[in-house]
């Protein structure tokens, strides 16, 4: 203590063990409630189940129940209404609304912690935390869905090249193109349904580690919290991070999603490509360069996609050395969990959002369709015509695009008679292949570019959207 600091008194919660303040450094590497707060809808949510638990019970009086309950939820409108003061020398979110229920209705706060531990308490919270938060972003995975589909049945027979190792390989529609990103987002939301199911069981009267000796009631407090079930091991109830590792690789993975997503956009705004155009909704400017339109959204987008990776790493990390069951490490469990949800729902919004925005160059698409880019057609053409090997169609037209490049002209407009010196199979006719519509439409397999495959493909994810809506509306 320096001269002149006033002596810091032991914290009150801790109980009769501790008579001497802890040291300034203690207080500040210990003390979690400057972001553990976040938790507070959820802590007092479960202290409210806990209460109703006890006096059911008989474990404590109804008196008692009724005093605390009255006074969690006065802390809970001191809260919302932004009058609540949060105090560090409290710690965490437990305790500084277990120290304001002592202020409200003295001794009987005292009743609240019986049967349960701040480490029973805090995983609870934390998994029902997560779960809402993957409900949260399951809004915005959706709204974003809606917007590629739009886009996608917007732009079903809107022909661009399709790319390989960034190359112009073959032709196909921006609709298929934007229905890939559909599908990953559809796996993202299959996989955060996963990991949701799994978090959704109770650690609440695992208290420490080893359970309690009152006859407490943990299938109802599961129930009345929207848990499926208790944890069926209490050291595995206050020592499991699994639902926030989940979450986060979860998280991590949808991320690079929409990283791809946004560099792509990065390339079809520039001036090479300029396949779209963001307005000024989406765009930002340049300090000295009065021309530019920069998408530093997509920027971004794309850069927050290292933190949310690094987030899944960090928790790895913390977890990988840990006997059971707790540890004050786990305290570090709930930053990364709180920054990669917060990250990714502003970047699923804005990423929706871009996307319903941007104006679609169709002309430059197509203009890109250009070269050779129906080669593979031709190879396809000898091999249905010609009954030759696709192998030795391929060399055939290897050769073809090699004379074609040596003329300085295009297979589409190499003349007949230069053609069949090399292949004297081709007629005519073979012109009716370089046409990039009679292209992307001959790609009817299931799965493929064909703008009417396109709009079976968007009409059956609007089906499935539909249908997973009124499942959410049902729970």
């Amino acid at each position: 203590m320096t001269h002149g600091e006033a002596p810091r008194s032991p914290n009150p919660l801790w109980g009769g063990r501790f008579s001497g303040s802890p040291a300034e450094i203690m207080e500040r590497i210990n003390t979690s409630i400057g972001f553990d707060k976040r938790l507070y809808t959820q802590d007092i949510r479960a202290s409210q189940i806990h209460c109703s638990m006890l006096v059911s019970q008989g474990i404590i009086s109804p008196e008692n129940g009724t005093a605390i309950l009255q006074g969690l939820e006065q802390i809970m409108q001191e809260i919302t209404d932004g009058l609540f003061v949060f105090k560090k020398e409290f710690e965490d979110i437990h305790m500084n609304v277990e120290a304001r229920l002592a202020e409200l209705i003295g001794s009987a706060a005292g009743h609240l912690h019986t049967a349960r531990s701040r480490n029973d308490q805090v995983v609870t919270d934390f998994r029902l935390w997560v779960r809402d938060a993957i409900d949260s972003i399951n809004q915005a995975a959706t709204l974003l869905q809606k917007a590629l589909l739009d886009q996608a049945e917007r732009h079903a027979d809107t022909v661009m090249p399709g790319f390989t190792h960034l190359q112009a390989a073959q032709p196909i529609t921006f609709g298929h193109h934007l229905m890939a990103y559909v599908e990953m987002i559809e796996r993202d939301l299959s996989r955060l349904a996963d990991t949701r199911l799994r978090l959704n069981e109770s650690p609440l009267g695992a208290a420490a580690l080893a359970g309690t000796s009152f006859p407490i009631d943990r299938h109802c407090t599961a129930r009345e919290l929207g848990f499926n079930q208790p944890c069926l091991n209490s050291i595995d109830a206050v020592s499991d991070r699994d639902f926030a590792i989940e979450f986060l690789a979860d998280a991590a993975l949808c991320a690079v999603h929409l990283s791809r997503l946004a560099e792509e956009i990065v390339l079809w705004a520039s001036a090479p490509f300029h396949f779209i155009s963001l307005s000024d909704s989406f765009s930002t400017g340049s300090s000295i360069m009065p021309q530019k339109r920069n998408p530093d959204i997509a920027e971004l987008i794309r850069a927050k996609s290292g933190r949310v990776i690094g987030a899944l790493q960090s928790l790895l990390i913390i977890m990988k050395g840990l006997p059971l069951s707790y540890a004050k490490d786990l305290q570090e469990d709930k930053e990364p969990v709180f920054e990669s949800a917060d990250a990714l729902s502003v970047c699923l919004t804005a990423m929706a959002g871009m996307i319903a925005d941007m104006c679609v160059n169709t002309d430059v698409m197509r203009a890109a369709c250009n070269g050779n880019i129906t080669a593979t057609d031709l190879a396809d053409w000898l091999v249905m015509k010609a009954k030759i090997p696709f192998r030795q169609a391929h060399n055939t037209v290897g050769r073809l695009v090699k004379l074609a490049e040596e003329r300085r002209c295009t297979l589409a407009t190499l003349p007949i008679s230069d053609i069949q010196k090399i292949e004297p199979l081709i007629d005519s006719n073979v012109y009716r292949v370089f046409d990039i519509d009679n292209s992307v439409r001959s790609r009817t397999s299931f799965g493929g570019t064909a703008p009417a495959n396109v709009l079976i493909a968007v009409a059956e994810a609007r089906r499935r959207l539909f249908a997973k809506s009124g499942e959410r509306e049902k729970k």
